[in-house]
């Protein structure tokens, strides 16, 4: 039987991946949300900034340059709001690029859990250069 931290790891991820169902984008859908001391304190999907256009890839089915990942839209959208990731938990569905990886060590997040490898590992690496606990844990669909 897995302990009540694993559990609800999974279950913190299992709703990130509800989450990246409001994204956008064709290629990679992908959903974050930051929880500390058990609570939901921010969440966010992959997607184009505030008023643009909710098309993600181009003509050629390519990511466009300014498209947000769900790791930074989550750590942005705290910013805009009276409270703070310090010490908290990042629960997403893809492993962290190396940029979202800096904002994560940057905003204080303390552990990062999540479902699917990325083919680049770079993000992974620097997060646990920076002390952070790293976790991939598979999600039953």
């Amino acid at each position: 039987m897995e302990d009540k931290k694993t559990e609800l790891d999974k279950r913190y991820l299992r709703m990130a991946t509800i989450w990246s169902e409001n994204s956008y984008c064709e290629r990679r859908k992908v959903g974050a949300l930051i929880v500390k001391d058990k609570m939901i304190i921010s969440d966010g999907y992959n997607g184009t900034p505030t008023g643009f256009e909710n098309v993600c890839e181009d003509e050629n089915n390519v990511s466009k340059p300014y498209v947000l990942h769900a790791e930074a839209n989550a750590i942005t959208k705290i910013a805009r709001s009276n409270n703070n990731s310090d010490g908290a938990t990042l629960y997403v569905t893809d492993s962290p690029c190396i940029e979202c990886s800096k904002l994560i060590i940057q905003a204080g997040i303390k552990r990062v859990i999540y479902a699917r490898e990325y083919r680049l590992s770079d993000g992974i690496d620097l997060l646990k250069r920076a002390g952070i606990e790293v976790s991939h844990l598979a999600v039953e669909d």
